[in-house]
């Protein structure tokens, strides 16, 4: 028997289980969109005269993303926005996403950057993984990812980033530093309120949304993205991580979003213990860091 919207007669397209409603493609696009706009004022006021930068990888985060970032944004008056792509050298991957970002941005009217990891760093992620370091690829790739979109959005004078990170990344990121002991680090997660002279403070207006409603609605609004899993995400501990807590949300419902209401409910008790760190520029690069040299600078020195 086909269901019908909790909300009108409509049969509807999907059931959210964590509240038990059935909703048709209008009612949940309505539920999908009020919770990021809700979520984006939380993360506080966008000024006019604002430059607004969306890291866009191509994927279907980031792309919804882009385009609820151009309709929130692009009617208001004095705010810019642009698309940033890091190009990290991974063969068959990145460079199938890159035309998805890339045609995404066209047809927004988007102005669209390249940063690329070979000119940055001074090697693509190919050749920093073929070394077999002790460390995991995901380690490299996360710190020299922040790195080439904090520069380029210096570059350009971009005043906040825009990422797609979701209920899950959320979740996972939570519940692993929880683990390792590293409360500095969940302290440091975003959204960003203070502004660190140097970085650029991230907004995520995705934080409260899962991964498979992201999904539904790019699919609802005929968004295209590239539906592609990078090659080197298999071997990541994350995995370990999403595997707990899609089996702890099948057996109970809500557990991602009780992950992430515990953690806002703490972030202002941790900032008190841990507050930002007072930074200084690297040695060698000049970017932020509250050490010597930048996290970049000692993670490129290990694969010379």
């Amino acid at each position: 028997m086909t269901k019908t919207c909790t909300k009108c007669k409509k049969p509807a397209i999907t059931f959210i289980r964590y509240n038990g409603t059935h909703l048709c493609s209008d009612h949940f696009i309505d539920y999908f969109e009020r919770r990021v706009k809700k979520d984006i004022k939380k993360q506080g006021r966008t000024e006019d005269k604002t430059k607004i930068g969306i890291a866009v990888s191509g994927g279907k985060d980031s792309t919804v993303a882009l385009y609820l970032a151009n309709d929130l944004f692009s009617k208001r008056p004095n705010i810019d926005l642009y698309g940033i792509t890091v190009d990290e050298g991974i063969k068959g991957y990145r460079d199938d996403s890159i035309k998805y970002a890339a045609q995404n941005c066209k047809k927004l009217g988007i102005e669209h950057h390249i940063v690329v990891f070979k000119d940055l760093i001074g090697k693509t992620m190919d050749e920093i993984a073929s070394k077999k370091n002790e460390l995991g690829e995901c380690s490299y790739c996360g710190v020299f990812r922040r790195l080439c979109l904090n520069k380029k959005s210096k570059e350009l004078g971009i005043n906040k980033l825009i990422t797609g990170h979701n209920l899950d990344d959320m979740a996972q990121s939570i519940l692993m530093n929880f683990v390792n002991g590293d409360m500095q680090k969940l302290a440091r997660l975003g959204p960003h309120k203070k502004i660190q002279p140097g970085l650029v403070p991230r907004m995520l207006p995705l934080r409260s949304i899962p991964e498979k409603e992201v999904a539904l609605y790019a699919i609802i609004k005929n968004i295209e993205f590239h539906d592609a899993e990078c090659p080197y995400s298999t071997r990541a501990l994350r995995g370990t991580f999403r595997d707990i807590i899609d089996n702890l949300e099948f057996k109970n419902p809500g557990t991602r979003h009780s992950i992430l209401n515990s953690y806002n409910e703490i972030k202002d008790l941790l900032l008190e213990k841990y507050p930002p760190a007072v930074l200084n520029e690297c040695l060698k690069c000049g970017e932020p860091t509250s050490q010597e040299l930048c996290k970049a600078c000692l993670l490129k020195a290990k694969i010379t």
